[in-house]
């Protein structure tokens, strides 16, 4: 019962998609349902950003998917079922149509994994496994996109993991936790796949929920949402992984409950959903510091609960999943930050990840 308790409690995830050249020229979107068990897949008009659900459309996927993300090479594609009984990954062939089919068995992890995260090669997939307090690791087989724990997995850490981020050199991963009085950030170094058997570096965050983490591509800046705080914390990264809170942080900018954070491919804007306003705040991030200024007609309204972001691949479009009456995924047109609204695409319930495949 516990379990399944735990599954109504969304935990916010920003996941970017990856990007391939796999498929037909379309883009796709996928999304997971925790309420309904299900995976649901668009497909988005590069040039106008409207989304089109197809047809097989929504997949009957793992008991409560929480969280997916694709392979690099645009072939494979990852859930996270942390529903009772399940506590496992379903692994996906993509077909060049966007559709999906899942290849069984599925693979056990810890119990609830609620977060996935992938190194940028594609040759490991980390699962945050919330009720355990570890992290389960799971070599990549690039031939068929099969799963195998590495050696010593899961690693226990001693936390229960809100949101995970992989460092973009794929050295260092990163864990944000609630406790009390504060939050904590901890950073692992990581060598073919297997955890440091501690932390690099614990750092204590101005909040004690901490949600939402974002690694610009670079690797030098990680943000975290502090949901609690209503502020968005700011840090370098050395070169041995550990955080150094930049000036002027943590960043107050009128939020209420912000939940997602997204950095672009260029590493220039951050995205933020504000959970508790209904708004999706931007930034333009400022080369050499990473301290975020807010774009000049920022924020912009959404539909209510806005928890998690994507955008495409060419950064043109905005895609955000909603908790509330409008549960489901709605699109933005995207230039410098400055965001106008498509349409919103109902699917029922609350979209708790989404990525996007090129």
């Amino acid at each position: 019962m516990l379990q399944k308790a735990l599954v109504l409690v969304f935990v916010f995830v920003s996941i970017a998609g990856f990007i391939s050249c796999g498929t037909t020229g379309n883009h796709y979107i996928y999304g997971t349902i925790p309420a309904a068990s299900q995976l649901v897949v668009f497909r988005e008009d590069p040039y106008a950003g409207v989304l089109t659900q197809l047809e097989e459309s929504p997949y009957t996927v793992g008991n409560g998917a929480q969280s997916v993300v694709i392979h690099p090479s645009g072939k494979y594609l990852y859930v996270a079922n942390p529903g009772q009984g399940e506590n496992d990954v379903s692994l996906f062939d993509i077909n060049g149509d966007g559709t999906v089919s899942e290849v069984t068995p599925r693979t056990g992890v810890g119990t609830l994994p609620y977060i996935l995260a992938m190194d940028p090669a594609g040759s490991y997939l980390y699962a945050a496994n919330v009720l355990s307090n570890n992290i389960s690791v799971l070599s990549i087989n690039t031939s068929n996109g099969t799963l195998t724990p590495v050696a010593g997995s899961p690693f226990q850490i001693n936390l229960s993991p809100k949101n995970m981020q992989i460092s973009s050199s794929g050295t260092f991963l990163y864990v944000s936790a609630p406790s009390l009085p504060t939050g904590v950030i901890a950073v692992y170094s990581v060598s073919a796949g297997v955890l440091s058997s501690s932390p690099v570096s614990l750092t204590y965050t101005a909040d004690n929920n901490p949600s939402g983490l974002a690694i610009n591509p670079a690797g030098t800046y990680l943000y975290a949402a502090n949901s609690t705080a209503n502020t968005i914390s700011i840090y370098s990264i050395g070169s041995t992984g550990a955080l150094t809170e930049v000036a002027g942080s943590p960043l107050s900018d009128e939020f209420q409950h912000p939940a997602g954070l997204f950095v672009d491919s260029t590493g220039g804007y951050l995205y933020v959903a504000d959970q508790g306003s209904g708004q999706i705040a931007t930034f333009t991030i400022t080369s050499g510091t990473g301290f975020p200024q807010a774009v000049t007609d920022s924020p912009f309204g959404s539909e209510s609960q806005p928890s998690v972001l994507a955008l495409d691949p060419n950064g043109n479009y905005l895609f955000v999943g909603n908790q509330g009456a409008g549960a489901g995924i709605e699109a933005f047109g995207n230039s410098a930050g400055s965001l106008n609204t498509i349409a919103t695409y109902s699917v029922g319930n609350t979209v708790s990840s989404i990525a996007v495949l090129q």
